[in-house]
């Protein structure tokens, strides 16, 4: 097993808030960072040592990545899984690895390989073509959720079913594409965990956090989460089944389904650091984007027990300008992300209001 010394050079595929913070942590434990990303001077390439502008995909920007890089990992699941693998095939030290970029991009994918491990989903029905969704709505029932199989994030990509009848106008609102159909969830909450597993196999859990979207992004995260015994100790088991079925190394998010007495469903994972994991910055000793740090380099993992209550609430848009007030407030700990345009329903920063546990 590999573990990188302090002065190593870690890489990271992409060079948005999420490579941002990874970069600042991995600074903290005294590795260097190269960021690739196709946008020059990046969020992330701001607080790193250097940035490689070039598409995801260019077999030269990978090369030079994965010579100058002891080991490489990525902000985010759309990242080409091809270039992953280009980067292992070349004697890159990758982390995630390509089966669980591959696995998370691809709705349909996902939620097997979830129900092959043991982590149960909602039902579900792959939908290459019209007649396809008709036939999924008549087994499922109306509403379901229809979204791309792949891309799509932040609501985007999914449209409500709520008849046979409007089943050809959500087929064209997603772009005739390949994608899947999925049962409601008559759930109580949304809830998720945030795991991580090393390369000598160890795994750490931390606490759950409730999560409250708004217009299908995430507002609110609360962590950690008000549950009981039963329920925290299966989303440890579907976390741990995850990490182990993917071989994974690095920091996992996995959103779930509540539906109450413990019994908990899989909505979808993610192969990398995760916005409701962001509470552990200022509610643990060791947080996510150093224990993602500390995995891939071959580090002991970090404990993961929360010091404190926190209320994380992203700042979208000009929500931003609210810094003034924020910074003012004793409880709260601001998090920006140097964007410079503030769009809307664009994720600016976030703010952790720390209260005892």
């Amino acid at each position: 097993m590999a573990v990188l010394p302090p002065g190593s050079t870690l890489g990271i595929l992409g060079g948005g808030q999420l490579g941002r913070m990874l970069s600042q942590a991995a600074s903290r434990l005294g590795f260097n960072v190269v960021i690739l990303d196709p946008e020059e001077n990046c969020p992330a390439a701001r607080v790193s040592q250097g940035q490689i502008v070039a598409a995801y995909d260019d077999p030269t920007a990978l090369t030079v990545l994965g010579r100058v890089a002891q080991a490489v990992t990525f902000e985010f699941e759309n990242v080409p899984a091809a270039s992953v693998a280009t980067l292992a095939e070349g004697g890159a030290l990758v982390a995630p690895g390509p089966k669980a970029l591959a696995v998370a991009q691809d709705r349909v994918d996902e939620k097997t390989f979830l129900n092959g491990v043991g982590a149960t989903t909602v039902d579900f029905v792959a939908v290459d073509n019209l007649d396809d969704l008709l036939a999924g709505l008549e087994r499922l029932g109306t509403p379901a959720l229809l979204k791309t199989r792949r891309e799509g994030y932040d609501g985007k990509g999914q449209v409500w079913v709520r008849s046979a009848k409007m089943a050809a106008d959500a087929w064209q609102a997603i772009g005739e594409r390949p994608a899947i159909l999925e049962a409601k969830a008559d759930f109580t909450r949304e809830l998720s965990v945030i795991a991580a597993r090393g390369r000598d196999g160890a795994v750490a859990v931390y606490p759950l956090g409730e999560n409250v979207h708004a217009g299908g992004v995430l507002k609110t995260t609360i962590a950690p989460a008000e549950v009981d015994a039963t329920t925290a100790a299966r989303a440890t088991t579907i976390a741990t089944a995850i990490l182990e079925g993917l071989d994974y190394v690095g920091v996992l998010g996995v959103e779930l389904f509540d539906l109450g007495n413990g019994a908990l469903l899989v909505n979808e994972i993610a192969p990398r650091v995760h916005n409701t994991g962001h509470w552990t910055q200022d509610g643990c000793a060791c947080d996510q984007f150093e224990q993602h740090i500390r995995a891939i380099a071959g580090w002991p993992l970090g404990p993961t027990t929360a010091h404190a209550r926190v209320e994380m609430t992203n700042l979208l848009g000009d929500e931003v300008e609210q810094w003034t007030a924020l910074s003012a407030e004793p409880d709260a700990r601001l998090h920006l992300y140097g964007k410079a345009e503030a769009r809307p329903g664009r994720k600016m920063g976030h703010v952790n209001r720390v209260k005892p546990i």
